[in-house]
């Protein structure tokens, strides 16, 4: 049932973007658009409490709590960014907008557009990881915990990798080419 859930909530999550969107622009209710791109929360509430109660009826912690906790935490770290990202490319292929902006390629300003991407990953990765040890807690010495705290091993992994990747920008900064 969780799995569902989760598949349900990323349908969701698309479905609700793409009606803000649409009402943002094509239909020129920016407000109303913007009022459904605000329920995207919502989902991740419903997924939360879904979980919580799943886990104090007794049901035996496992890959899907994790894998919830890893999606709840994924979105808050990215799901505004995406949203940005989508609706600056609306905006520009429907309405008329300027184009996106377009990240720096080379020196340090590509350095720090990978920091504040990597900010953004660990950010998912910490709030999933908080929500696991929530779980964890909940659950209690009672139940076999090694699946959520796997998922947490997962989260370090994916801090550390964003590290090494911004560090690697930070340390062998891309050189533009000579000659332009």
């Amino acid at each position: 049932m969780i799995v569902t859930l989760i598949v349900l909530c990323e349908a969701a999550f698309w479905v609700l973007l793409a009606a803000g969107l649409l009402l943002r622009y094509p239909a020129k209710k920016p407000r109303l658009g913007a009022a459904v791109l605000l329920c995207e929360p919502l989902l991740e509430v419903v997924l939360l409490v879904v979980t919580a109660i799943d886990l104090k009826n007794g049901a035996q912690p496992d890959w899907k709590h994790g894998l919830a906790a890893v999606y709840i935490g994924f979105t808050v770290g990215l799901g505004h960014s995406t949203i940005r990202w989508v609706d600056a490319r609306f905006a520009h292929r429907f309405a008329g907008g300027p184009p996106p902006v377009r990240p720096p390629k080379y020196g340090m300003e590509r350095a720090a557009h990978e920091w504040r991407t990597a900010g953004r990953w660990m950010v998912a990765a910490v709030v999933a990881m908080a929500l696991l040890q929530a779980a964890i807690w909940y659950v209690g010495g009672d139940g076999d915990v090694t699946s959520l705290q796997a998922w947490q091993g997962k989260m370090l992994f994916v801090i550390g990798l964003n590290v090494v990747i911004a560090g690697s920008y930070t340390v062998f900064p891309k050189r533009e080419p000579t000659g332009r």
